[in-house]
């Protein structure tokens, strides 16, 4: 993953008189924060050019670090014992999850968050490990390679099983380590930084993006990712936070990119429901430039529909916040922006945002 924006709603969900979603890190009682996950600070010692991001109420890191305070990434390399195959298929930390010694990756984990988080860290710690996806059927195209070495690693222990029972027995095994190796990794991060926002990147997803192979592409996800995504109700219950992903592939159509947004953050926000505290906090990550590519988005606006337009237009920055059809009541907006009448947040009905054309 690249460096990128975090991107924070304090959305407004469920039905009325529901407990308030989820906690508030680092902005107090904003409805939406902007959290800078770039390391600028490379700029200033370098060049000696900094960005007054504090001056547009963007939240950053101190001394403008890639990680810190307020947010920080946890690599597959740099976090425990993550295991994962090289591009050249060589096995890290064994490989695959079944191989991986889960107390020794639990205590490593350990000293990198005593080592990174100070005690009363109340930031986002967002876990990046995409190598594999912890259910077997999410696993294809390039990831297709950890079913081969889990069913590699069953035929090297049971090779005189039939080919059915190994196949279910990797199945089960791969499962069954992934789910633990993700669940305490999370439980690990919230006993020993409680404050912190603990979650996953890229979780949930949706896989909609079948724009060329659909006639008429709605931006819905994949059913079959959603049912995935209800199976992982023990990920939900173990995370303090959504990470999803808003990265928008260059060749997607202008025309479409509202829908392809709009349900990756629709499912994010159904998820959010399954936490064992309540609503989760969803935090989308998104960037200034197309995904896998070094070309910059074209000045654009997050609108939520008759509440919310928030623009952001490349170059210097200027931010204020619209909101439309009100109730004469007035919400209160993040600082440095301009307060407009509108809703009260307590009082608005559930709305989702969208990506306007």
């Amino acid at each position: 993953m690249v460096p990128a924006l975090a991107l924070w709603a304090c959305l407004a969900l469920g039905t009325a008189g529901r407990e308030s979603p989820a906690p508030e890190p680092l902005v107090g009682g904003q409805p939406f924060a902007v959290v800078w996950n770039v390391p600028t600070g490379r700029c200033q010692r370098r060049f000696g050019m900094g960005l007054p991001l504090g001056d547009y109420g963007i939240m950053e890191n101190e001394n403008g670090r890639f990680a810190g305070q307020n947010i920080t990434i946890f690599y597959k390399n740099k976090f425990g014992l993550y295991p994962y195959l090289s591009r050249q298929g060589v096995p890290r930390n064994g490989g695959i999850p079944q191989r991986v010694h889960l107390d020794a990756h639990l205590a490593r984990a350990a000293s990198d968050i005593h080592r990174l988080l100070r005690p009363a860290f109340r930031g986002l710690a967002v876990v990046d490990w995409e190598e594999w996806r912890p259910l077997w059927a999410q696993n294809w195209g390039a990831k297709r390679i950890y079913r081969v070495a889990s069913e590699q690693w069953v035929r090297d222990r049971h090779g005189l099983l039939p080919a059915r029972r190994r196949l279910r027995l990797a199945r089960q095994e791969f499962e069954r380590a992934a789910q633990a190796l993700m669940e305490e990794t999370l439980l690990l991060g919230r006993t020993l930084r409680p404050g912190g926002l603990w979650g996953f990147y890229r979780f949930p997803d949706c896989l909609n993006g079948n724009w060329a192979k659909e006639a008429n592409y709605t931006g819905q996800c994949r059913p079959a990712e959603v049912q995935r995504n209800d199976q992982l109700g023990w990920l939900w219950a173990a995370s303090a936070a959504l990470y999803p992903s808003i990265y928008l592939p260059p060749a997607l159509p202008p025309a479409l990119r509202h829908r392809y947004v709009h349900h990756r953050l629709r499912e994010a926000l159904r998820v959010a429901a399954f936490g064992a505290d309540g609503l989760l906090p969803v935090v989308a990550y998104s960037r200034l430039s197309f995904r896998r590519s070094a070309r910059f988005l074209e000045p654009s606006r997050l609108s939520l529909p008759g509440r919310l337009t928030w623009c952001t237009p490349l170059g210097r920055a200027q931010r204020w916040v619209q909101l439309d059809s009100c109730s004469g009541e007035t919400c209160r907006t993040p600082a440095r922006l301009r307060a407009v009448p509108a809703c009260a947040t307590t009082s608005c009905p559930p709305w989702v945002p969208t990506w306007p054309t």
